[in-house]
């Protein structure tokens, strides 16, 4: 579906209209591309003092070989050198940076959040279109100091308001890591600096400490069986093509009603299909077997959901009944049962599709809402419980321009399009990228995450 105020909003008469009216002035976000490089651009990384990220932040950039630039901060310098980054000292040619990374794991008080200001305001007005910021800190909970909990927790306004006030399609994120868990960055850095998050701004993720897995970066799903519900179209249809661009072989599962586009989508990605209702109590059992013929199931995203929106003075009960079914307790059976008979190999990786309607609720909606709340409390509840390596984290799109939102009134659509940092819907694909940072294996460290894929939508926020 074609935004036209964004087209217009790039021509001359709109640049014209949009400033002389103070209206929002989308820019099209740069999403990824294979065979590109994680970062077009140059990086500028800063540290508070007595920072502990630093050296891992700095392998990543050295892994991705990107052009890293550095303030005044000799021991950020030493630091990066003892793992093969070498980091440019900024000069009066350096004007513009892609992306910012700044450590602020060091920060054990109030007063020495002044060193965000310290680093950012010189350079606010120097972060390209499409730009990445990246704030990283220790995770307030596990602070050795209610000091430090308290600095480190305040990272999270921070980042929220700079994510606002910056534009342009700059997203800003903030990354936890627990003690010990600096070896389990990786993936969650690389997601976060390149186009893959170009719709996911404002954001916490955390990383915790587990079992390091390498990949090939290239292919980082190889060699993995996955399985979608709803893969027949929209967002599903996307996450499909996603991980099996990343190299798994997706099994692709819908209604049997869905069978001709199922078999449209496995088709064009090299997968094959599972045509089955996921709320029959045997529905577990199929997708094990189907799997198994793949050398078993790696990673299963679950997708598949409706809306039957009315409000509750006017929902008859078998809608309320439907959508709480197939958006929730499906989830639960199936999960219950994979995880009960083995059903997901070693290292596995459930992700669920939540929705910020499940966060901040909806008018119309308290069916669906309660369903995609629903899903947040079977993350939170279950990441804890798993073994073997398995992990549960969740997705939850804002405005994603589908078929769906096509069929939204005018008015409402153009609110859902524009309320947000990035002043746009997201697409399709940005939902997928985020769900397969936590399909890959190298994301170990990531457990119980529910990460926002809305462009920092107000609603909620």
């Amino acid at each position: 579906m074609t935004d036209q105020y964004q087209a217009f909003a790039k021509s001359p008469i709109g640049k014209f209209v949009i400033k002389n009216l103070g209206l929002p002035s989308p820019t099209f976000l740069e999403r990824f591309e294979s065979a590109t490089p994680v970062v077009k651009g140059s990086v500028l990384i800063g540290a508070a003092s007595s920072s502990t990220l630093s050296a891992s932040i700095a392998q990543v950039l050295a892994n991705i070989h990107a052009n890293s630039y550095v303030g005044n901060n000799i021991e950020l310098q030493q630091i990066a050198a003892k793992v093969g980054l070498t980091l440019n000292v900024i000069n009066e040619h350096t004007s513009k940076y892609k992306v910012v990374i700044f450590d602020a794991s060091g920060i054990e008080t109030s007063e020495q959040l002044n060193e965000l200001y310290a680093f950012f305001n010189p350079i606010a007005r120097q972060i390209q279109n499409s730009g990445r910021i990246v704030v990283l800190g220790i995770t307030p909970e596990t602070a050795k100091t209610v000091k430090k909990a308290i600095a480190q927790r305040a990272l999270v306004g921070f980042v929220k308001s700079i994510a606002k006030e910056f534009k342009k399609g700059i997203a800003a994120n903030v990354i936890y890591v627990d003690e010990g868990a600096e070896q389990n960055l990786e993936s969650t850095l690389r997601f976060s600096i390149s186009a893959r998050s170009a719709y996911v701004s404002g954001q916490i993720i955390q990383v915790s400490k587990a079992a390091v897995v390498d990949v090939d970066w290239a292919k980082p799903l190889a060699g993995k069986t996955a399985v979608v519900t709803g893969a027949s179209r929209g967002i599903g249809e996307a996450i499909a093509h996603v991980l099996a661009r990343d190299g798994a072989h997706v099994i692709c599962l819908d209604v049997p009603q869905q069978q001709a586009d199922l078999d449209r989508v496995a088709n064009e990605i090299g997968g094959s299909t599972l045509a089955i209702d996921i709320t029959a109590e045997d529905a577990g059992e199929k997708i094990k077997q189907a799997a198994a013929v793949y050398g078993g199931l790696d990673i299963i995203v679950q997708n598949a959901g409706i809306t039957r929106d009315k409000t509750l003075a006017n929902m008859k009960p078998e809608l309320w009944d439907l959508v709480i079914n197939i958006n929730l307790s499906a989830i639960e059976r199936v999960n219950d049962y994979l995880l009960s008979h083995d059903g997901l190999n070693e290292n596995g990786r459930i992700v669920c599709v939540s929705s910020i309607s499940g966060i901040a609720g909806n008018l119309g909606q308290t069916n669906y809402a309660t369903s995609k709340a629903g899903v947040i409390g079977l993350v939170k509840f279950t990441a804890p419980i798993l073994h073997n390596g398995i992990t549960i984290n969740a997705v939850a799109p804002g405005f994603i321009e589908t078929q769906m939102t096509a069929a939204i009134p005018f008015a409402i659509r153009e609110a859902g399009r524009r309320m947000n940092s990035m002043s746009q819907g997201g697409l399709p694909v940005d939902v997928a990228e985020t769900i397969a940072l936590f399909a890959t294996a190298a994301s170990s460290g990531l457990n119980g995450n529910v990460v926002r894929v809305c462009g920092q939508s107000l609603l909620g926020a």
